[in-house]
């Protein structure tokens, strides 16, 4: 055997071996992806979209709706609750509006009609139609409008906006509480209660990809 050929097969043998140390390596698991809770409140569903959309441009994160606001990353609502313990990033704005039916006999309404209807001293053949005293868009109506006065014992309660918007479209005399972006068919905005501020909530200071989806949100 020539040296060359010697030398030819040696080398072969190093790539050989090389290649099968490469192989048999271990490799790299990729990051298992965090998995971020987010729950919304009704009013605040319009912003869920956004979130699910933002958590796409992010390969380590899985946002997933939870049922709990307790157990939630990041909770969504509209206005800012009466107490407030954890971090809040606001990510929009949502008008809050009284709203009518098309046919109602109610037209604009002054800040003290407003009131007086909602405490049960308008016209007795209008419906009134509010949410339960914990819902977030109530929790801004009665902070602004009702400014502790109690709202008409005789007021109807409404699930979440959408059955609100229901409502004011679908039934005649009626007038209720809805965000702008619940406001839909033939229905008629007759007093505009506030701006009020989108929240994004988490339950501690925010790090790392939470971090980041609140960015994209605010962007």
């Amino acid at each position: 055997m020539s040296l060359r050929t010697y030398f030819a097969r040696q080398s072969h043998l190093v790539l050989v071996c090389s290649f099968l140390l490469l192989s048999c390596s271990p490799r790299t698991p990729p990051a298992t992806p965090r998995l971020v809770g987010i729950y919304s409140t009704s009013s605040a569903e319009p912003w869920l979209s956004k979130s699910y959309d933002c958590a796409a441009r992010q390969t380590s994160v899985v946002l997933s709706r939870v049922d709990d606001p307790a157990s939630a990353d990041i909770l969504l609502r509209v206005g800012e609750p009466q107490f407030l313990a954890s971090p809040a990033y606001q990510i929009d704005t949502e008008e809050i509006l009284i709203v009518t039916h098309r046919q109602s006999p109610i037209q604009n309404l002054t800040f003290d009609q407003a009131q007086a209807l909602f405490a049960g001293q308008g016209d007795p053949s209008v419906q009134v139609w509010v949410y339960a005293s914990g819902d977030d868009v109530q929790e801004v109506f009665d902070q602004i409008v009702m400014a502790g006065r109690t709202v008409s014992p005789l007021a109807r309660l409404a699930v979440n906006p959408q059955h609100m918007s229901d409502t004011l479209v679908n039934e005649s005399n009626t007038v209720g509480i809805l965000p702008r972006h619940w406001k839909v068919g033939d229905s008629r905005e007759v007093f505009t209660v506030a701006t009020a501020p989108v929240l994004a909530i988490t339950n501690s200071e925010p790090q790392g990809v939470i971090k980041d989806l609140l960015s994209c949100l605010q962007n």
